[in-house]
């Protein structure tokens, strides 16, 4: 098991420790709240994946979108979280 520990940090540089679990980002009732019109209830979810220590993010079918590096992720697919990846949950940039 990897000691590496993952974290999403914004752009006023809070940071928040990714579990290594499956968490949801929204608005609502989520793990990981987000305090933005942009962003649905429910907009994503951020996973772990033990075999690979890695995480992944999928959009959950959002108004405005869940993007890496400003590319738009497809909905309902998990992508593969790399290290300084930039990630935007509607017009917000984690």
């Amino acid at each position: 098991m990897s000691v590496t520990s993952w974290f999403l940090v914004s752009s006023s540089g809070t940071r928040h420790r990714l579990p290594r679990e499956l968490i949801f980002v929204g608005r609502e009732d989520c793990e990981l709240m987000l305090q933005s019109r942009s962003v649905d209830k429910q907009h994503a979810v951020i996973n772990y994946n033990p075999a690979t220590d890695q995480h992944l993010v999928k959009d959950l079918g959002s108004l405005n979108g869940t993007f890496v590096n400003d590319l738009r992720i497809p909905e309902q697919t998990y992508f593969t979280l790399k290290l300084s990846d930039i990630v935007r949950f509607g017009y917000d940039i984690l």
